[in-house]
């Protein structure tokens, strides 16, 4: 059994996270696109940058298959933009985030990941350029809201979380009942961080009933 599916959803989480963070980016001075972003080992901003600018391209354009967001992909799409300027790279970005909402609906599912994907690149850019609200800000709601519907597709572990900053619970994983859920309880930043691999060192939360690495849908 899976939650029912928003098509919308990724289209609304990256319209959002465009409004937010391009102005944010189109602020900055060139020197802070070669910060190190430690999420993403060997990467950096302008990178991370590069790669979600591609990906989303990639999506609007039709130019993917399964193996299209391999490591290996990804890096032949940064060197590609080696050339680029920064400029370039937020054009072809922005782009992305406003025209490939339409394209994820109509997929109907399979491409849904790839926004969530780029709202965490998001926060580690803002991680990485010492920017409050990584994983968080307005696109949080849309972001825990597209969280549970992807983990639901996939069939992942259920859990339930009682989140600190949301007045309802959320469900994610696999909700038929036949699995008992692991609990969380804690802030919704968290909980993006655990099912996205990040650190979550100092952070105060509770997790029964799972180890963290489980949650992590991205390794």
């Amino acid at each position: 059994m899976h939650e029912v599916r928003d098509p919308e959803l990724p289209g609304r989480l990256l319209s959002v996270e465009r409004d937010a963070l391009l102005p944010l980016l189109r602020a900055r001075g060139e020197g802070d696109f070669a910060s190190p972003v430690a999420a993403c080992p060997g990467w950096t901003v302008r990178d991370v940058l590069a790669h979600c600018s591609a990906a989303l391209s990639r999506v609007v354009e039709s130019r993917y298959d399964k193996d299209v967001f391999s490591p290996a992909s990804n890096q032949r799409d940064i060197d590609e933009r080696a050339g680029w300027t920064i400029t370039e790279i937020l054009d072809e970005l922005d782009r992305g985030m406003t025209e490939a909402g339409p394209v994820i609906a109509k997929a109907g599912g399979p491409l849904d990941g790839v926004a969530l994907g780029e709202w965490v690149h998001a926060g580690d850019v803002r991680v990485a350029l010492g920017e409050p609200g990584a994983y968080a800000g307005a696109g949080l709601p849309f972001a825990l809201a597209l969280l549970a519907q992807v983990t639901s597709a996939r069939g992942h572990l259920p859990l339930h979380a009682d989140l600190d900053d949301a007045d309802e619970p959320v469900r994610l994983g696999d909700v038929s009942g036949e699995r008992p859920p692991a609990r969380f309880i804690g802030d919704g930043p968290t909980l993006v961080r655990l099912y996205a691999g990040r650190p979550v060192d100092g952070v105060a939360y509770e997790l029964a009933g799972a180890d963290a690495a489980e949650l992590n849908i991205f390794g």
